[in-house]
C-alpha cells in the first residue's frame, strides 16, 4: 500500500514540475513579443519625431514667408477711421 501511495505522490510531483516547465516556456515566449513589440514602438516613435521635425521645420518655414509677406499697417490707418467716425 505504502508503494502505491509512493507512485501517486511521485507521479503528482511530476506532473507539478511538467506544469512549470510549461509555465516558464510560456513566460519565456511572453517575454520575447514584449520585446518585440517594444522594439516596433521604438521604430514608430522614431518615426513619428521624425515626421514632427520635419512639421515644425516646415511650419517654421511657412511662417518666416507669412511674416515676410505680410505688411504691417501704419498709425495712418488709425486716424483715417478716426476721420470717418468723427464724420458720422
Amino acid at each position: 500500500m505504502l508503494i502505491y501511495v509512493l507512485i501517486g505522490l511521485s507521479l503528482t510531483l511530476v506532473g507539478i514540475a511538467g506544469l512549470q516547465f510549461f509555465y516558464l516556456f510560456y513566460l519565456e515566449q511572453m517575454g520575447k513579443q514584449q520585446k518585440n513589440r517594444i522594439r516596433e514602438l521604438e521604430k514608430h516613435s522614431l518615426k513619428l519625431s521624425n515626421q514632427l521635425r520635419d512639421a515644425e521645420i516646415q511650419i517654421s518655414t511657412q511662417q518666416e514667408f507669412i511674416d515676410s509677406v505680410s505688411v504691417e499697417p501704419d498709425g495712418e490707418d488709425d486716424e483715417v477711421w478716426a476721420d470717418v467716425i468723427e464724420e458720422r
